[in-house]
């Protein structure tokens, strides 16, 4: 179980769905059927979730007092309001306390099916042949398509990349498999490349706007862990403005 703040929303819960199950609880200190409702979901989805390393499904509680805009999302009306989170979509969900069968029963429909499994193993093996293969099951699989997509670029198959990218919506490791394939740069390149680059590109990035976008794609290759990622967006940002 995670509690979830407006500044987290994003990661914990729209992010995380891609590739696990979430089930949001949205509740209140003073919202007496939340205190029945808030016991019986985090015993149902604790014993439904297994015990391997990574959990089948993850429960995510809102205090909507506390946290409005991630309650805004879900355009709740009254609470407690629960819903089921895939992919970044909203597949079910329920409002008012009800009882563990019923619950049960919600999150349930939610673990994964024989072919999810088969899926994760294909996951597993990250290779072209296995990753088209969940494609041709799955044609907007969220995971399988930035995996493929990668392979592509790194490989120098550019415009498959950035058409299969344009299947599912943009994430942080969108933009940078496309930022990959846009500059024709792969994820093995030396770091000092990239910024050898970027200072090319500096003083042209406010007049030209072939520059500006290079510039930003290579910020994205170079991946917002790297020490100096934020002090070269700092210098973008001095030299637009």
């Amino acid at each position: 179980m995670i509690d979830v703040t407006d500044q987290t929303f994003q990661t914990d819960v729209l992010e995380r769905s891609m590739s696990i199950p979430v089930v949001v609880d949205l509740w209140a200190e003073w919202c007496g059927p939340c205190k029945t409702l808030g016991p019986i979901i985090e015993k149902v989805v604790d014993e439904l979730a297994g015990d391997g390393p990574e959990p089948k499904v993850i429960l995510a509680k809102i205090d909507v007092d506390a946290n409005p805009a991630a309650s805004q999302a879900f355009k709740v009306q009254s609470i407690p309001a629960v819903y089921a989170l895939k992919d970044g979509q909203i597949v079910d969900g329920f409002m008012g306390a009800q009882p563990e069968d019923v619950v049960r029963d919600f999150v349930q429909k939610l673990l994964p099916t024989g072919q999810d499994d088969i899926i994760e193993m294909l996951l597993a093996k990250g290779d072209e042949a296995s990753l088209t293969e969940i494609l041709t099951a799955v044609p907007d699989h969220p995971q399988a398509i930035p995996a493929l997509a990668e392979i592509y670029a790194n490989d120098g198959r550019d415009e498959d990349a950035l058409q299969l990218l344009a299947k599912i919506p943009e994430t942080e490791e969108t933009r940078r498999i496309a930022a990959i394939a846009r500059t024709g740069l792969t994820s093995n390149e030396e770091n000092a490349d990239v910024e050898g680059r970027l200072a090319e590109l500096l003083p042209n990035v406010k007049g030209d706007d072939d520059a500006r976008q290079e510039f930003v794609d290579l910020l994205a290759v170079l991946g917002n862990e790297h020490p100096n990622t934020a002090g070269w967006r700092k210098k973008l940002t001095t030299q637009l403005f």
